[in-house]
């Protein structure tokens, strides 16, 4: 797929991807198809994906850290652990096919979205943590972080409702905080993704600009509005991931 039109066609990908990402996540699966209908291989558009995703999650965690929404210095041991973990992720998904997880996460992201569909008050407000810091960094970084560098779809919805449920965070909070660790885990696998060949730079770079302006909006929205805003907007872009993979898993 070629001509004048594709470069803007990728940047109002990236600009309402970015959007959506940046409020709750799912912004790979509208960006990671839009490569694939370029023709590209399932390994080049994973690379090329990563490179204009660092761009939203990047700009997103800007916007947030500036606001105050986020504390980095607080947030270390989870970059760490979500490096690590991203690193091996993708690491081996250059060696192996992630297609056994396709049948697996949409029927965990339909779980997430049930439970925060039947729970009205999940995420309105802090809550007591019920697991330490330490912990939750350790598990959660190093599984979401392999998994973002492995596979990825849903990976923001996942660290919303990680934060939510266990660390006690409002919405808010937990997305803020989400993409930091969106952009640790993208930025590492764009380092092992680059190394190994899979990066079309031109490409990605034309969906990053559109990343770049959908992430200020997005975040915008959230900084307004809230976790009430959040809320609904993690629900459906849930419901829609998992629809979307759940047809893609049993229709290929």
């Amino acid at each position: 797929m070629s001509g004048p039109w594709l470069y803007p066609l990728l940047f109002g990908v990236g600009l309402f991807a970015g959007m959506v990402d940046s409020v709750a996540g799912g912004g790979g699966l509208l960006t990671i198809p839009a490569f694939l209908a370029m023709g590209l291989s399932p390994q080049d558009a994973l690379g090329t994906n990563k490179l204009q995703a660092c761009f939203g999650s990047g700009g997103a965690t800007f916007h947030f850290a500036k606001a105050k929404e986020v504390d980095l210095k607080a947030c270390g041991r989870g970059i760490l652990f979500t490096a690590l973990g991203a690193a091996l992720g993708t690491l081996t998904v250059q060696l192996a096919n992630p297609g056994f997880l396709k049948q697996i996460i949409p029927i965990l992201l339909i779980a997430i979205a049930l439970y925060t569909l039947l729970t009205p008050r999940l995420g309105l407000q802090d809550a007591r943590p019920r697991m330490k810091e330490a912990d939750f960094y350790l598990l959660f970084g190093l599984g979401l972080g392999f998994y973002d560098g492995f596979f990825g779809p849903g990976v923001g919805s996942f660290w919303i409702i990680a934060f939510v449920t266990l660390l006690g965070f409002n919405m808010k909070r937990a997305t803020a905080n989400t993409k930091v660790m969106n952009f640790t885990s993208n930025l590492t696998s764009l380092l092992f993704f680059f190394i190994g060949g899979h990066v079309l730079v031109v490409k990605a770079l034309a969906m990053a600009a559109g990343q770049l302006v959908g992430a200020r909006i997005g975040v915008g929205l959230v900084l307004r509005r809230g976790a009430r805003f959040v809320r609904p907007v993690f629900l459906t872009v849930a419901f829609a991931m998992a629809l979307k993979l759940l047809f893609q898993a049993f229709h290929p």
